[in-house]
């Protein structure tokens, strides 16, 4: 490990932490809604048209989802000055996360409300009396399945052209796997590509499900699977640490830009010069992973916009979703006092 985590403490940790209050931070991409159905199975009833089962559902929660998510995350850790780009449909369910977006702090005045498109969705029934991944029913998503208007992709240009000279840092959440079915069409990405080498005092952030490697001149999180490009790696798979640490300098040379690759338990690896990997904080007990990585670069991001350095910056990512995987049945979020303790075990763990 290197001194500068050698030398993290709870006086830094809480001094980093004190700053998070003042980053202006906007985040651009794919918002979604998470719709939580909550299923009573001692309820359940027979259909007299049918004769199938009728699922009753007892409750519904909802919350902003993909890009929603790691707003979620920095306004639960402080951010107070939070600014959202991307779009909506003009259906209930773009009111619902408009309206949870906005309970949040969060600035709506770049959130489009389109008619032409849906609000993309994940609505997930569960079993209410099983709290882990195990209650968890098939997922049903609402995508939009045409390509995004050329009317909303120069709206969001003019956004970001808009925001750009106002905040510290720009997270980019490219959660559509379509190709110019979201937010992050092509014409976005190359637009980002020329701006952030003019702006070298804004951190330029981006997480994308399938187009990584487009991301010329940001900062990237990818998972170790995206970062080797398998697209369904099979459950327990993982990629040896020696093919991470290669593709991670192999992709920050290709990008011009720093590379966090996350690995599970086995913590994140930082690109050189210095590249290192920064240990996770191990967890017992069950676990919920959804948001994981949401969480990770809502801490990483406040932390290098406090004036962390980079292994510093995942170190607190590291912390945060330490904290939000073993929150079940719900895409969790950590409070800053809920860090000092995971630093605590990070410490007994990696003396």
């Amino acid at each position: 490990m290197t001194d500068v985590l050698k030398a993290f403490d709870a006086v830094r940790l809480e001094a980093l932490t004190a700053r998070f209050r003042d980053v202006r931070v906007a985040v651009l991409g794919d918002f979604f809604l998470d719709k939580y159905l909550d299923v009573e199975p001692a309820l359940a009833e027979p259909s007299l048209e049918t004769g199938r089962t009728a699922h009753q559902v007892a409750a519904v929660r909802h919350a902003p989802g993909a890009a929603g998510t790691v707003v979620n995350n920095l306004a639960a850790l402080g951010a107070e000055r939070i600014a959202a780009l991307g779009f909506t449909g003009d259906d209930g369910e773009g009111w619902e996360l408009r309206q949870d977006l906005a309970a949040l702090g969060c600035d709506l005045a770049h959130l489009q409300v389109e008619p032409d498109r849906v609000t993309p969705t994940y609505l997930k029934p569960r079993n209410r009396a099983c709290p882990g991944l195990e209650g968890e029913h098939d997922r049903y998503d609402i995508k939009n399945l045409l390509p995004t208007p050329a009317r909303v992709e120069r709206a969001l240009l003019a956004s970001l052209d808009a925001v750009l000279s106002r905040v510290d840092a720009l997270v980019v959440m490219d959660q559509v796997r379509e190709e110019g079915r979201g937010a992050l069409t092509a014409a976005l990405i190359d637009a980002l590509a020329d701006r952030a080498p003019r702006f070298p005092k804004t951190i330029f952030w981006a997480d994308s499900r399938g187009r990584v490697r487009r991301y010329r001149n940001l900062m990237v999180k990818v998972n170790q699977f995206e970062l080797t490009g398998e697209e369904d790696p099979a459950p327990g798979a993982r990629v040896s640490d020696e093919v991470i640490g290669r593709e991670t300098e192999a992709l920050a040379a290709l990008l011009g830009a720093p590379v966090f690759a996350t690995a599970g338990e086995r913590g994140v690896r930082v690109s050189g010069p210095g590249a290192l990997t920064v240990p996770s904080v191990r967890v017992s007990g069950p676990t919920d992973p959804t948001g994981a990585g949401d969480s990770f670069t809502a801490g990483a991001v406040l932390a290098l916009a406090a004036g962390a350095t980079r292994p510093e910056a995942a170190l607190v990512g590291n912390l945060v979703a330490s904290v939000t995987v073993r929150q079940l049945a719900t895409t969790g979020t950590a409070d800053p006092s809920d860090l000092l303790p995971a630093l605590t075990l990070w410490k007994e763990q990696n003396p």
